[in-house]
């Protein structure tokens, strides 16, 4: 890197099919994220097997090499932990940069972490200081999804994460899932599958959680504003305005009309 000051920045490096990166080393942190494609990564003594969705974790001053066996496309996350707060290096580079390894991510452990990643990319190519503090903020939730993971891996079995990921995922993406089978694309694994390892953990299938997790959206809405119905409908995330009422009469016991009125009225 030379005498080059880096704080924190995302690159891409394309490679070509059989193309190789000698052994070197860096005085920063690096995170390589595998975007496509197949390859070898070589840490110190010990190689190990490329492809999407694998992350490669260096540590400073290890001794590294990459090559590609197809085309592989990389995106390269690197920061210098001085700029960082003692807390975040004390609590997340130190123990997520423990030892320089490589991690093979599921589709549900990567899916958060490509949208961070995605968020990065946005700030940095921006020009105003807020959006180094934003990039700042990011490498913080990069740190902490990894910490977290690393955690989870030596004290919650596989599908104990799936059910927690899944719960998480359905309330904060409950406006924009069309339909399950979505969801346990995203998850890796089947409907089927997806229903039995969430209804083991919360007693409830996924769909009855997100059903819960957007009626609940709705009542305050219909309770705290003045909004039209079929305008909370769409934005809560059902699709047909029919639909809507048959679940709300079904869960609510009453009408999304009357809940309103009964509400209004004992307001006032």
């Amino acid at each position: 890197m030379g005498g080059e000051c880096i704080l924190i920045r995302l690159f891409e490096n394309k490679h070509q099919e059989k193309n190789e990166v000698a052994r070197h080393k860096h005085n920063t942190h690096q995170l390589l994220y595998v975007l496509d494609g197949e390859g070898k990564c070589e840490l110190d003594t010990e190689g190990r097997k490329l492809h999407p969705d694998s992350i490669v974790l260096i540590s400073p001053h290890t001794n590294h090499a990459i090559q590609a066996q197809s085309k592989m496309t990389v995106l390269v996350l690197e920061f210098d932990f001085r700029h960082l707060s003692e807390d975040v290096v004390s609590y997340l580079v130190e123990p997520v940069f423990a030892e320089s390894r490589v991690l093979n991510l599921s589709l549900f452990e990567s899916s958060e972490l490509r949208q961070l990643l995605r968020k990065m990319l946005f700030e940095q190519s921006q020009r105003h200081p807020i959006h180094a503090m934003g990039l700042k903020l990011l490498l913080s939730q990069v740190l902490y999804q990894l910490a977290i993971m690393q955690r989870e891996d030596t004290t919650q079995d596989t599908n104990t994460r799936r059910a927690k990921w899944l719960k998480h995922y359905l309330e904060t993406r409950y406006f924009e899932i069309a339909s399950m089978e979505e969801v346990a694309a995203k998850a890796g694994v089947s409907s089927r599958y997806m229903n039995q390892i969430f209804k083991e953990m919360y007693g409830m299938t996924p769909y009855q959680f997100l059903t819960e997790v957007r009626l609940l959206k709705v009542k305050k809405m219909l309770r705290e504003s003045d909004r039209e119905i079929v305008s909370i409908c769409f934005e809560v995330g059902f699709e047909a305005v029919s639909t809507f009422y048959r679940v709300f009469k079904k869960y609510v016991g009453v009408t999304p009309n009357v809940y309103r009125r009964t509400t209004d009225d004992f307001r006032n």
